[in-house]
């Protein structure tokens, strides 16, 4: 097939594209590297079935494939809050060109949605059918209601148009090719450990995460994509929770490191439990992460040691 994968030079759409490509699609990666990076893809050049297209979804494209991957918008706090107009608006007005696309083409489109949409949520673990407890107009609330918009769009386009829509919800996912910059708790907490620096905790640590190795999710997000008769949303995230203290203690652990861990004020909206319930992707996709932490994390602190060993 000819996949489009928006967003394919990020962490995620870059292992996304070289699993796709193992399995013989040809795949187009569309980007316009606000937060990706050639880095990411640079290996993948040389593969006569990889093109690279440097666009924003802001602006319509025309193409011809069969199956789109939506996972176009800067993710991090630090990136979506940078240009928060923009983050709306790729998630907007960018979810409804390539639903566009799609509608033209008849190919099939999954929708990276996240588990931001359920907001600071009341309920633990939470269920797909809970509606979140989201601020809508809070700093956080561009990327947050961005992608409500984008699964409500996804949900019309299929009610209207008949468009087939996949839409999936993404739980921490942490692994090589994340940014150093990245601004969220797992490359924080490695890069600042390996430069010996103070490790930051914001609040007490008593917030809860939930990690999931970034193979465990390719594997489940194409499986959600070639899924027959379900079009979620699904979870894809691992339920085995951690408290955020907990896992700075993990990262000191594996990294050696004599770095200290302080406390600073816990940014607004920033929610104090995340646990998928993964029940329907384990039922319906077959599904449930196979990486433990331990295992995840001493390949994705190797990777770090790497990068920064390169950037010095």
């Amino acid at each position: 097939m000819r996949i489009l994968v928006t967003g394919g030079a990020g962490f995620i759409g870059s292992h996304l594209c070289e699993k796709l490509l193992n399995q013989g699609h040809d795949v187009l990666c569309l980007d316009n590297f606000f937060t990706g990076s050639k880095d990411n893809i640079i290996h993948l050049m040389d593969n006569h079935r990889f093109e690279l297209i440097r666009h924003d979804i802001i602006e319509p494209i025309l193409l011809e494939v069969d199956q789109i991957y939506n996972l176009a918008c800067p993710a991090s706090p630090i990136h979506y809050q940078y240009n928060p107009v923009k983050t709306t608006k790729t998630s907007v007005m960018g979810t409804i060109n390539m639903l566009g696309l799609a509608k033209r083409v008849r190919a099939r489109i999954l929708q990276a949605s996240t588990s931001e949409v359920y907001g600071d949520p009341k309920i633990s673990p939470q269920k797909e059918d809970y509606w979140g407890n989201v601020n809508c107009i809070g700093p956080r609330s561009c990327y947050d209601e961005g992608k409500r918009v984008a699964e409500t769009l996804m949900m019309d386009y299929y009610r209207q148009n008949k468009v087939e829509i996949r839409i999936v919800r993404i739980f921490n996912t942490y692994g090589p090719r994340m940014a150093l910059n990245d601004g969220r708790v797992v490359s924080n907490f490695i890069v600042q450990a390996l430069k010996g620096e103070d490790i930051t905790v914001y609040g007490d640590g008593s917030q809860t995460r939930s990690f999931c190795y970034v193979p465990d999710l390719v594997e489940g997000m194409i499986k959600m994509m070639n899924q027959e008769d379900f079009i979620g949303p699904a979870n894809l995230g691992n339920p085995d929770e951690y408290t955020i203290l907990d896992f700075a203690k993990k990262v000191k652990d594996f990294t050696g490191t004599k770095s200290k861990i302080i406390f600073k004020p816990l940014p607004q909206d920033d929610p104090m439990q995340r646990r998928p319930d993964i029940t329907l992707a384990k039922e319906k996709l077959d599904w449930k992460p196979q990486v433990s932490l331990d295992e995840g994390l001493s390949k994705t602190v190797e990777y770090f040691k790497n990068r920064l060993k390169k950037d010095s």
